[in-house]
């Protein structure tokens, strides 16, 4: 496989370059794909838009993160498709294709880490190298049968990487097995415990199950039960986190306001052609009001401090990465913004509060997988792994 002849369409095809990496290293023998948003020196960084690519050139730097991956001996294969300026969760990209998913070739990958998702689920590389604004790497994780996290916000450099909202974007990556992703997180995460700073409480967010469609909440049974028993059959306390559409109303305005603060000037002066949902997105980010950002930052600090409060130093919510598997990749455009929707709602606490959340491969339904989440305290980020791991070992 050449990133010019790729099966599953994860690559964007650019010319090959010989990217140095350590001869040795905790990371020796993996390969690794990067999201079209890192800068790698020798390529250009294109985000998923034409018009991004044709002002890029060619980079001279490598991204803080793409390079901790290529110092610990990792080599990268190439660089990954992502959706629009990454903004979408459905891995379409109307300008370069529609990653296949490795785990459900007929569903969705799911975006706008798709291509990354896709590279790894395809088997062409070990890890990849993502981003999670609103769900971009737990919701391809879900999808493609993946472990996928959402780090804590800022733990992961996002140093020669585009924005699309600085205060939600955060660096996250793939993998197929928790050894593979413990070794990455072992250089991402440098440092950090692997322990809870608490004594582990199981908290079951009921209004966030409630979002999974019923079949989903089924096929999620026994893998419930297997948490439970990886991790000491602990008590099980249920929980309300908060108003939902208070939720996905504060998350959407700040997320647009800061994505047009990002890439409004340029869609304005040159109004390139948008691919379908995404343009939408944009016009309807370039009217939300300051009326509107003020009243959902307000909202963000005291639903940041109300989940504080409820995860203390050892709770961990215990909740679906996404309503459901992957929609077919022949659902219309209509369907797919009301399952985006849907799915924001149950993603954005992670993201408005800052929050690591790791979705695990131990779902499925239909013959498609689906995602299981452990949510807990900020910095808790390779504890979630370390829970993850006795999980897999069951």
């Amino acid at each position: 496989m050449t990133v010019l002849h790729d099966p599953a369409h994860a690559f964007v095809p650019y010319p090959s370059v010989d990217v140095p990496r350590a001869s040795t290293g905790p990371l020796a023998g993996l390969s690794f794909a990067a999201k079209d948003l890192f800068d790698v020196a020798g390529y250009p960084t294109g985000g998923g838009s034409p018009l991004v690519l044709a002002m890029s050139g060619i980079k001279t730097r490598t991204a803080e993160s793409v390079q901790r991956l290529l110092d610990a001996g990792a080599s990268l294969v190439g660089k990954t498709v992502t959706d629009e300026l990454a903004f979408s969760l459905n891995g379409l990209n109307a300008h370069f294709g529609a990653p296949i998913n490795g785990a459900a070739p007929d569903r969705i990958s799911g975006g706008s880490s798709s291509g990354s998702a896709s590279a790894v689920s395809n088997r062409l590389v070990d890890t990849a190298l993502g981003t999670d604004t609103g769900g971009s790497v737990r919701g391809p994780a879900s999808h493609c049968g993946l472990y996928g996290l959402r780090p804590t916000h800022g733990r992961v450099s996002l140093a020669g990487s585009l924005d699309l909202a600085p205060s939600l974007d955060t660096c996250g990556w793939f993998a197929r097995d928790i050894a593979t992703f413990s070794r990455v997180a072992n250089v991402l995460l440098e440092g950090d415990s692997t322990e809870l700073p608490g004594t582990l409480r199981l908290l079951w967010p009921e209004d966030m199950w409630s979002l999974a469609v019923p079949a989903a909440r089924e096929a999620h049974a026994t893998a419930i039960e297997r948490v439970r028993k990886a991790l000491g059959e602990p008590e099980v306390i249920t929980i309300t986190l908060e108003s939902l559409e208070s939720l996905y109303w504060s998350f959407r305005y700040i997320q647009g306001r800061e994505a047009w603060n990002t890439h409004g000037a340029m869609l304005t002066r040159y109004q390139p052609p948008l691919g379908p949902g995404v343009a939408e997105r944009f016009a309807w980010s370039s009217q939300v009001t300051d009326a509107q950002v003020a009243e959902a930052r307000a909202y963000r600090l005291k639903y940041t401090a109300h989940v504080d409060a409820l995860l203390g130093r050892g709770g961990v919510l215990l909740m679906p990465t996404m309503p459901d598997i992957a929609p077919l990749r022949a659902t219309g455009e209509a369907d797919l913004e009301d399952y985006r929707n849907r799915a924001l709602r149950m993603l954005a606490t992670a993201g408005l509060c800052g929050l690591p959340q790791l979705s695990m491969p131990l779902s499925s339904r239909s013959g498609a997988p689906l995602g299981l989440s452990l949510l807990g305290p900020r910095g808790s980020d390779r504890a979630l792994i370390a829970l993850a791991d006795r999980v897999a070992s069951l």
